[in-house]
C-alpha cells in the first residue's frame, strides 16, 4: 500500500518511534519512494544507510546509563527496547509495573537530562533535543498543497500541531487518529477523522490510492 501511494503523491513518509533499522527491514518491500523517518525525527535511511542527527551524538553515553540501569532494575515483565537513539519501557504485559517504570524513568531524566516521551503502556527516554513528529512533517510537507498524517498515540499530537501551522499558511490538511483503548483522548478529539484501529486505517489509505490513480 505505501508503495501504491508513492506513485500517486509527490511525498509519503513514515515517520515513528521505532528505530529507523526496524523500518527498513519491516517496510523494504514498500520501495525508495517511501521516506523513513525514526525516533521521533533522530533516525532516517538515507542511500540503504541508517543516518543519525548530529545533535543526538553527545546523548549516546547517557542513552547507554540508562539502557544498563534499566536491563538491571527492571521487574519481570517489563520491556526495555533499545533503540539507539532512546531506551524505551513496555509493561503492557504487566500493568502493576507502570508505577515503576514512571519512577525509573522520572529517576533517570532528572539524573542524565534525557526528556520522557510517554506513550501506550510505555515510556521512552530520549535526547532533549528540538526533533520530533511535527518538525519531520513540516519538513516533508513544505512543497505540498496539500498533507495527511494518521497516527494513533500521544507522539502524534505534534504533527497534528505541525498540520494546523501549515493549514493556518493555507495548505489543505487532514489529521487522521487511529484509535484504539490506550489512544489518548486528545488524539480523537484534535483529529478530523477518526478511525477504529488500523484495519479500517488500512481501508482508508486503500480508498485513497484509488482515487488518486483516477
Amino acid at each position: 500500500m505505501l508503495a501504491r501511494l508513492s506513485e500517486r503523491f509527490a511525498v509519503v513518509g513514515v515517520v515513528s518511534g521505532r528505530p529507523a533499522e526496524f523500518l527498513a527491514r519491516r517496510l523494504a518491500a514498500s520501495g525508495p519512494g517511501v521516506q523513513l523517518v525514526g525516533v521521533y525525527g533522530c533516525e532516517w535511511i538515507e542511500d540503504g544507510e541508517v543516518r543519525r542527527a548530529t545533535e543526538v551524538q553527545p546523548w549516546t553515553g547517557p542513552v547507554a546509563e540508562v539502557l544498563t540501569a534499566a536491563r538491571s532494575e527492571a521487574p519481570a515483565g517489563v520491556g526495555v527496547e533499545d533503540k539507539g537513539a532512546s531506551v524505551t519501557l513496555h509493561w503492557r504485559g504487566t500493568p502493576e509495573a507502570a508505577k515503576w517504570a514512571s519512577a525509573f524513568a522520572a529517576t533517570w531524566a532528572a539524573r542524565t537530562g534525557l526528556m520522557l516521551q510517554p506513550g501506550r503502556m510505555a515510556i521512552e527516554l530520549r535526547p532533549p533535543v528540538d526533533l520530533d513528529k511535527g518538525r519531520v512533517v513540516e519538513r516533508l510537507a513544505q512543497r505540498c498543497t496539500a498533507a495527511c498524517f494518521v497516527g494513533d498515540d500521544s507522539g502524534d499530537l505534534v504533527a497534528f500541531e505541525a498540520l494546523d501551522r501549515l493549514a493556518a499558511q493555507g495548505m489543505r490538511t487532514v489529521r487522521v487518529a487511529v484509535a484504539a483503548e490506550e489512544s489518548p483522548p486528545e488524539l480523537r478529539a484534535s483529529a478530523d477523522l477518526v478511525l477504529a484501529g488500523p484495519v479500517e486505517a488500512l481501508a482508508v489509505l486503500r480508498e485513497l490510492a484509488a482515487a488518486a490513480g483516477a
